[in-house]
């Protein structure tokens, strides 16, 4: 299987001329979080060989309702879906309390100032952030939960947090946005790998897909740009 063509022309800190993957992905996104051991699949395949440069999405940023209880077991039954393909485990805790507003913004704003410590460090906060929201019920829509995920992986605390609050990192999280508009992506996760010699960039996968398919395809890619 070959990796279709993709219209994606990276500029400014996207810019890469080595092959290399890029990630639109969104950490309150119930299919990323089904995705993240695909992306240790290509870690240990792969590992440096193979950067992957991962990009927020913008799943809903910006959400001002609180949910309906219509609406949470909406959402619920998406997990019942992700948990039959991949078996990862799911709580609902986290999106559980009255008023709970499903803004993904906060979260995927700390993913990029994460990213700012380099981009293994924006994947690992990532998929912390995923295991947080979907198999331990913890709200990554609030302050506290974020500067606790940035602790755990060795972030400091204060400066992470103040970092996350300013106007920068929300215009920052909103170019991410932009970028993925831009390259024409509608759905979570996409992987995107280039660029080829001609500079393409080709899609590895929109939505999920297993790692015994992905990592396969982006071996025949890599050998061809090899040969």
């Amino acid at each position: 299987m070959r990796l279709g063509p993709m219209l994606l022309a990276p500029g400014g800190s996207l810019a890469m001329t080595t092959p290399h993957l890029i990630y639109f992905s969104d950490p309150m996104c119930s299919w990323c979080y089904g995705f993240s051991p695909v992306v240790d699949d290509i870690r240990r395949t792969f590992g440096r060989a193979l950067p992957i440069r991962v990009v927020m999405g913008g799943l809903r940023p910006g959400t001002e309702t609180p949910m309906t209880e219509e609406a949470k077991l909406e959402i619920a039954n998406h997990w019942v879906h992700v948990h039959e393909a991949t078996g990862l485990p799911f709580d609902g805790t986290g999106m559980s309390a009255p008023g709970f507003v499903y803004d993904t913004d906060p979260a995927a704003r700390a993913v990029v100032v994460a990213r700012r410590d380099g981009e293994e460090m924006a994947a690992a906060f990532l998929q912390r952030a995923q295991e947080a929201f979907y198999a331990e019920g913890r709200d990554v829509t609030t302050e506290a939960v974020l500067g606790d995920l940035a602790e755990e992986l060795g972030i400091d605390r204060a400066g992470f947090l103040e970092a996350w609050s300013s106007d920068e990192a929300k215009q920052e999280t909103w170019r991410d946005y932009a970028i993925s508009q831009r390259a024409g992506v509608t759905g979570f996760p996409t992987l995107v790998a280039g660029p080829n010699a001609e500079g393409v960039y080709g899609v590895v996968t929109r939505g999920f897909a297993p790692g015994e398919q992905v990592v396969p395809i982006l071996k025949e890619w890599l050998e061809r740009i090899a040969a």
